[in-house]
């Protein structure tokens, strides 16, 4: 009889294991968590990657037999595209989802089907990035036969094709190593009509992290890559080569920021700033029409890997971090919801090169001391901005979870 019921409590813990709950309340929260994904190791896109079609209706994911997308509504999943591919973004005006084989890039409609070979990367090249009317794609690559190491995701140089979810323990090695070698490289598009490449920008410097603005057609945010502490890191450029212009410069020893994003609109680009590292945390951002600098301060605990801003840009998200990141919070593994809040002073002078300051009001949304963050969970707003979205291993294969910004009632 024991046995018999050792068996038993053995086989539903096994099919917990393997079977993610579909939906439930957090308890430490109160909020509704939905796993989006069936397929053991899928996962939604980097933080900065569009991942959601340009009607709104639809997410795409990766899986290990390609990419699919998951109609939001329903829940209904397709697959889109079979086999060893790496995705690049979906596009902001068709339901094209962008992707590369081998050395090629590729479009196919997430609806119909449809697929397009737009034309060959230069050698030793990646795609990073589609502009918001999908007439250009755009991409670096390391000129010559210097030495090339393993990409990360959002890592762009160098030919890395497959979609690589988890972060390498020695990645701190890799980036220095990587940063000192000073490899001549190239900024390049690609018209997407055509499959005309041409070079716009060169560098000695790791040239990584190209997203273009999701309103301009023309303007290209990009980094140079390297050990924050040692990079002027933010860059924007125009499409024909002119107007390179550095985000933001350092004012103190020891400064990081990073892990830059652009707002839905396309006014802001916001990053992670430490000042600080390791002790002061803001968001911050960088309105490129004006100039203006806002940012707003967090505590260590609320401090995320990646943060993001929602399409009306009203609130912010963030997915925390253990101990071993580079904030060591003692109790950061949450996925974090941040409700920004200026701060106003009356009488007081404000130069128009002023940082405009304010605070993150953090709300706790989903307990992730069950994740392991050697992945990052990526976070992201969905269309309606009812959800946020993030990948999580916290039952031990990688699916994309969703949680409410509503609590649950």
């Amino acid at each position: 009889m024991i046995r018999v019921v050792l068996c038993f409590v053995l086989s539903v813990l096994f099919l917990s294991a393997a079977t993610p709950p579909k939906s439930w309340t957090d308890p430490d929260t109160g909020h509704r968590v939905v796993r989006l994904t069936d397929e053991p190791g899928s996962a939604s896109l980097y933080f900065n990657q569009n991942g959601y079609t340009a009607d709104g209706k639809e997410m795409v994911y990766t899986t290990p037999e390609g990419i699919s997308a998951l109609e939001l509504a329903t829940g209904k999943a397709h697959s889109v595209v079979k086999g060893r591919v790496r995705i690049v973004v979906t596009g902001h005006k068709t339901q094209s989802v962008y992707y590369l084989r081998g050395d090629e890039l590729f479009a196919t409609d997430v609806d119909t089907l449809q697929t397009r070979d737009i034309g060959k990367m230069p050698r030793r090249g990646g795609i990073a990035t589609i502009n918001a009317d999908e007439t250009l794609a755009a991409g670096s690559y390391i000129e010559g036969d210097g030495l090339d190491y393993n990409q990360q995701p959002g890592q762009q140089n160098g030919g890395a094709q497959v979609q690589r979810l988890v972060q390498p323990r020695n990645k701190g090695q890799m980036m220095e190593q990587r940063w000192a070698a000073h490899l001549p490289m190239a900024l390049f598009t690609i018209n997407l009509k055509s499959g005309e490449v041409k070079v716009i920008h060169r560098s000695n410097d790791w040239l990584n992290h190209l997203e273009f603005s999701p309103t301009d057609p023309t303007l290209l945010m990009f980094c140079h890559e390297g050990p924050w502490h040692k990079v002027d890191r933010i860059w924007t450029i125009r499409t024909d080569g002119t107007q390179l212009s550095k985000v933001h410069t350092r004012t103190m020893a020891g400064e990081i920021f990073g892990h830059e994003f652009w707002s839905h609109d396309g006014k802001y680009i916001w990053f992670d700033l430490q000042t600080p590292r390791g002790e002061d945390f803001w968001v911050a951002g960088r309105n490129v029409e004006t100039g203006e600098k806002i940012q707003y301060h967090l505590q260590r605990d609320e401090w995320s890997i990646h943060f993001n801003v929602s399409p009306d840009g009203k609130l912010f998200c963030g997915d925390g971090g253990d101990p071993g990141q580079v904030a060591h919070a003692k109790n950061g593994e949450w996925i974090y919801l941040f409700r920004p809040e200026r701060i106003q002073f009356q009488g007081e002078i404000n130069e128009k090169d002023f940082v405009q300051p304010g605070v993150f009001r953090a709300e706790r949304l989903v307990n992730m001391s069950k994740h392991n963050y050697h992945l990052e969970p990526n976070v992201s707003f969905t269309p309606d901005q009812k959800w946020i979205v993030f990948r999580s291993n916290m039952f031990g294969d990688t699916y994309a979870f969703a949680v409410e910004v509503e609590k649950a009632k």
